[in-house]
């Protein structure tokens, strides 16, 4: 925890990015050529939208000039709708998806089953057999987790999936302490992988400075997401910032609101109600960034946080669904990342391109040596607590009427988070979610193929 007391730019960029693109974007469901084509995956997560901020960020952060960025962000909208229509076609032999190379231009899916290769290098990514499924190596790590709310783990501080290694990774201080975890989990050996590690995530209370919010006139977060739920506004945050009923106050010392739910440990999420005066707007930390979405990011993809001591930061998520360890439990479901942070970021936004990704947990090292951090995935807090992401589609309580004249029917609904694999109908036909995310208008199964497949 870190808590201290472009149409044309994205036809450009996807354009430049033809080696991942051109092979990943093709297999939409095709339409007569009387009907305008429809939207590539870039175009429908916006990263035409990403912010100056984030922009320079990455430049700085990963060695890219400014095209490269713009590029990287097209192919990484591009490889996610691609692994979720090879996830959906692998079915169980399917072990996962990541990107590589600056500008993320490759895509490797990994399978258990030989026999998947032509299909996955038809859709352009690189095929890797493996031994183990990401469903038998997230059945493993769910055991661990099991088993972490029973004992104490400070030893084994960080377990994860780790797909491209296909492997179930255990970060310890001592290995013998991994074995015992292990043994009593009934986790198969032949899953794992011990890592040796020194690392030692821990709560940062102390904050100070920059875009923050105080919590009871004491601590100081910050800012996640701006939310609405009905017509009441306020935003996403971490679960350690604060407990249900503590007040909060903006960075002028205005009284701004109060938590109205929030768990930690085991997640860390929460969500403070504003009061009246204050506005959910679609930007993060008062820049120019304007959240179009949440759409989950592949592994290897480029991340990029802001919060309110360090600014803008970036690297590449390197594990979804993340098990850390702090001095007060065990936190599941967060994801990794090589991006660095330091107290007073806790909360603060997690965004990859013009996607909510999440809100600062903690980590180790600094911004000046470098460090890791874990963020609690957006789309769980969403759910969990009924809110709606405020984006440039939404307005202040209004994720869409699905009884609105003129609806198509069917169970699809603006405002629901879907995982990748949900199905749903819409206007008489059956679809099948490829990327989690939360439902907006505008992102209609028919119109959005890089989120949904007609089945």
């Amino acid at each position: 925890m870190l808590q201290r007391h472009l149409r044309a730019a994205c036809a450009a960029a996807v354009a430049a990015g033809a080696l991942l693109v051109a092979g990943l974007s093709g297999s939409a469901s095709a339409r007569p050529s009387s009907l305008p084509a429809a939207p590539t995956a870039a175009e429908t997560l916006r990263t035409d939208a990403a912010p100056p901020a984030l922009l320079r960020a990455l430049q700085r952060d990963l060695g890219l000039n400014r095209q490269q960025a713009e590029r990287r962000l097209g192919n990484e909208a591009e490889a996610g709708a691609a692994s979720g229509r090879l996830r959906a076609a692998l079915g169980a032999h399917y072990a996962g998806a990541w990107v590589r190379g600056a500008e993320s231009d490759t895509l490797t899916v990994a399978t258990t089953d030989p026999a998947d290769v032509p299909a996955i290098r038809a859709q352009g990514a690189a095929a890797r057999v493996v031994d183990h499924s990401l469903a038998a190596l997230d059945a493993a790590k769910a055991r661990l987790d099991r088993v972490a709310a029973r004992r104490a783990t400070t030893d084994t501080p960080v377990w994860y999936v780790d797909v491209p290694t296909n492997a179930l990774v255990v970060r310890a201080v001592r290995t013998d302490a991994a074995r015992s975890l292990l043994a009593a989990a009934g986790v198969d050996a032949s899953l794992v992988r011990v890592v040796k590690s020194a690392e030692h995530p821990r709560p940062l209370y102390d904050l100070r400075g920059g875009d923050a919010y105080y919590i009871d006139n004491s601590s100081r977060c910050s800012i996640g997401f701006p939310v609405t739920r009905g017509t009441q506004q306020g935003f996403a945050t971490a679960g350690h910032c604060g407990r249900a009923g503590s007040a909060t106050t903006g960075s002028n010392r205005v009284a701004q609101g109060t938590f109205q739910a929030s768990v930690f440990p085991g997640n860390d999420m929460a969500w403070v109600a504003a009061n009246a005066g204050w506005t959910a707007t679609p930007y993060v930390n008062g820049s120019s960034a304007q959240v179009t979405g949440s759409t989950q990011a592949t592994v290897g993809s480029s991340v990029c946080r802001s919060g309110s001591t360090t600014g803008w930061h970036c690297g590449t998520v390197q594990q979804l669904n993340s098990s850390v360890t702090y001095q007060e439990g065990t936190v599941t479901g967060v994801t990794r990342t090589s991006v660095c942070a330091e107290p007073g970021d806790s909360g603060g936004s997690f965004v990859s391109g013009s996607q909510a990704q999440g809100v600062t947990s903690g980590g180790t090292g600094n911004c000046t040596s470098g460090g890791t951090t874990y963020f609690q995935p957006v789309n769980p807090v969403l759910q969990s607590y009924g809110l709606t992401l405020k984006t440039t589609a939404t307005g202040p309580g209004d994720p869409g009427d699905p009884g609105d004249p003129g609806d198509p029917g069917g169970t699809w609904s603006a405002g629901t988070v879907y995982q990748a694999g949900a199905t749903v109908t819409y206007g008489g036909a059956a679809y099948r979610c490829l990327q989690t995310h939360q439902a907006q208008q505008g992102w209609e199964p028919p119109d959005t193929p890089a989120l949904w497949q007609r089945q």
